[in-house]
């Protein structure tokens, strides 16, 4: 077994979830320890950021580069079987240890040729990417910054446990993934005995429309080629079949490619919840908890990306995607700052077939780590060509 898959399933084994993740940073550092990096530890996170100096002279502006993977797991519990599963309840379900393990593999390749580079590197280990934000946490504390330049181009690579052969790389020039914006709805009326509806003000009609009209309203309200999706992903009401409760909610995922939609959705949506709220009789309250901006890759860099891709592995390793997926990303906040590229690796297993094999954040999900080795060939040689001089 190769260092780098082990160190991978150590990685699988402890899976930690959110911003906090102690154990992991840990093993990053001892993975990272003896390198020529200059470390800097996270004051609201557990992120780690390392930047490599290049040891090749040069006149004028050094040139940065900034390569990203994301740290933190789902609390799924893990169904796998694997013999390295995680047992704690948390699962590395969507493939971040991969990320993590090909991060340090580029930085341990990247450091033994450092005097090749005329610029420096950014290995940004970030926590939180799940649900939490946490590059919006890392952007604040600085790490476009790190370097004391900000990044000429930015990478991040992504494994999917299926959608496409195993071992093949993806790209799209432009938007490659969603926006994502919580919607949370709480209507608040007034409780009383489920025998007697009428002295109270029950709030569970109203929410109950809200979900179905939710769903009319994209189909009724928005072109079939304009893609936006909303999903009621909570519902929350009472605590016993014979009270009427005080209040109910739900939080609602909207998903759309561009800031119109979003704008659009997001309006529409507020105005159906009060609608309903004024016809039933009970108090509205709206909060938008959380919002993740459209992944929009550079042109330049995606075509960067595949044409190398294409050189090193031959055609038939990478796909060029024609449309965006509908998950989202907080990459898409360093790539509104920095041009650069979002792109993937399917890790599917070799006798798998990639079309109904678990996907990502499945308790079954599998990701082959056989395809570290071309994880950290394509990083390293991003970085080699871009800071040549």
């Amino acid at each position: 077994m190769s260092e780098l898959v082990e160190l991978r399933r150590q990685f699988h084994r402890i899976p930690e979830v959110g911003l906090h993740l102690p154990q992991t940073q840990a093993l990053v550092l001892e993975a990272l320890e003896g390198l020529p990096l200059e470390i800097t530890l996270g004051k609201s996170l557990s992120s780690v950021v390392a930047v490599l100096r290049g040891g090749r002279a040069t006149d004028g502006k050094r040139p940065v580069v900034l390569l990203r993977g994301d740290m933190d797991a789902l609390p799924v519990q893990e169904a796998t079987g694997l013999d390295f599963a995680s047992t704690n309840g948390n699962m590395h379900a969507c493939g971040h240890d991969l990320h993590m393990t090909m991060l340090i593999g580029a930085a341990r390749e990247l450091s033994a040729r450092r005097d090749e580079l005329a610029g420096d590197v950014v290995f940004m280990f970030q926590p939180g990417e799940e649900m939490v934000d946490g590059a919006s946490y890392m952007l604040d504390e600085g790490v476009l910054d790190a370097a004391g330049a900000r990044p000429d181009a930015a990478y991040a690579i992504h494994v999917w446990a299926g959608m496409e052969p195993h071992g093949t790389f993806t790209t799209k020039p432009g938007t490659t993934m969603a926006s994502h914006d919580v919607v949370r709805v709480r209507y608040v009326g007034k409780g009383g005995h489920g025998s007697v509806p009428h002295t109270a003000v029950d709030p569970v009609p109203p929410i109950a429309e809200l979900v179905t009209a939710s769903h009319a309203m994209v189909t009724r309200q928005f072109d079939a080629f304009e893609p936006v999706v909303v999903t009621i992903g909570r519902l929350s009401a009472g605590t016993a079949a014979n009270v009427i409760p005080e209040y109910a909610e739900l939080d609602a995922s909207i998903r759309t490619f561009s800031p119109e939609s979003r704008e659009k959705v997001i309006a529409r949506l507020e105005r159906l919840a009060r609608g309903i709220a004024d016809a039933h009789g009970v108090e509205c309250e709206l909060t938008n908890p959380q919002s993740y901006p459209p992944t929009v890759n550079d042109h330049a860099e995606a075509d960067f990306v595949g044409a190398m891709v294409s050189e090193l592995f031959g055609d038939e390793r990478h796909v060029r995607w024609e449309n965006s997926l509908t998950s989202s990303e907080d990459f898409s906040r360093v790539l509104q700052e920095v041009p650069g590229c979002f792109f993937g690796l399917s890790a599917c297993p070799p006798d798998a077939d990639p079309a109904t094999v678990p996907f990502n954040h499945s308790a079954y999900a599998v990701f082959d780590d056989a395809v570290l080795e071309d994880g950290v060939r394509v990083f390293t040689e991003l970085t080699l060509r871009k800071l040549a001089g």
